[in-house]
């Protein structure tokens, strides 16, 4: 059996994703223009959703896992009176309701009650999650429908302001991972006495990485590993530091609980450690010794 040949190109690419391709296409895309097969993204978009993609490059990917759970930030059009088996504009009407145009203090005043802070949400059939083994989305074009249980999700903020169409408002997202825009709007909907289904998904923020700072597919940038560790706390080894990670010595944390990302001297990534037992620190993923 031939060996995996080790990946060449490394990096991260901050995209701003076009509507109309699914978060795979870009991938694919990305592999023919670097010439490497070891590339992930952090954080799916669905295929009319448009905005920041952050993808890891070669030896990158193994930081990826650590991005999962970064806050996000996203905007929106909710559109009053209807509701769509995807919860967007991209599906079928399943009903409609005979909805006066909902005042937006009253919005607000909804929003700040139910939808902002440590909430329970229930996942969307059309999403990637799985049960016994099989995703949602996937039951859903069968035409089958399961129970979810609501999962914790936490919204640090939603704020809302109208448009011209009097059923329709503009809304902004700032949130932890983990939650789903669409149910956000059909929820809103549904607390409002009717129906809604959101459009014009957009993603401008995950974690410290920005849309402003995002490349095109046409031209994609890669920028260095090291900014795959930008959120992170991050502490400089001196020469037996180094060594110990590359023994796999477990060394005292830092504060916090982690991950920390280390560097050498002349700032290159050595590992990411994360909290192991008794508060001590384990470098988990290791990119190499003295620059």
């Amino acid at each position: 059996m031939a060996r995996r040949r080790p990946p060449t190109v490394h990096g991260l690419v901050l995209l701003d994703k076009p509507a109309g391709m699914t978060s795979h296409d870009v991938v694919f895309k990305l592999r023919k223009h670097f010439g490497e097969k070891r590339i992930g993204h952090a954080g799916t978009l669905d295929p009319d959703a448009t905005g920041l993609l952050v993808i890891g490059v070669g030896n990158a990917t193994r930081l990826i896992r650590f991005m999962g759970d970064m806050d996000k930030t996203y905007s929106c059009e909710i559109v009053f009176g209807s509701e769509t088996d995807t919860l967007d504009d991209s599906g079928v009407t399943t009903a409609t309701y005979e909805m006066s145009p909902p005042d937006i203090s009253e919005i607000r005043r909804i929003i700040a009650e139910k939808f902002v802070g440590d909430i329970l949400q229930v996942p969307p059939m059309v999403s990637a999650l799985r049960v016994d083994g099989v995703r949602l989305h996937q039951l859903a074009r069968e035409g089958i429908e399961v129970e979810r249980q609501p999962r914790p999700i936490t919204v640090y903020s939603y704020d809302v302001e109208p448009t011209d169409d009097p059923m329709v408002i503009r809304a902004t997202v700032r949130c932890g991972g983990g939650t789903y825009i669409r149910s956000l709007g059909a929820d809103l909907g549904t607390a409002l006495g009717g129906g809604a289904h959101i459009r014009t998904l957009r993603r401008h923020t995950t974690g410290p990485y920005s849309l402003d700072d995002a490349c095109t597919l046409e031209e994609p940038v890669l920028l260095p590993v090291i900014e795959t560790v930008r959120g992170m706390p991050t502490h400089v080894l001196d020469e037996k530091g180094i060594d110990d990670v590359l023994y796999g010595r477990v060394r005292e944390a830092w504060d916090g609980d982690g991950p920390w990302a280390t560097t050498n001297a002349e700032g290159e990534l050595i590992a990411v450690f994360e909290l192991w037992r008794d508060r001590t620190a384990k470098p988990t993923v290791v990119f190499g010794g003295r620059g």
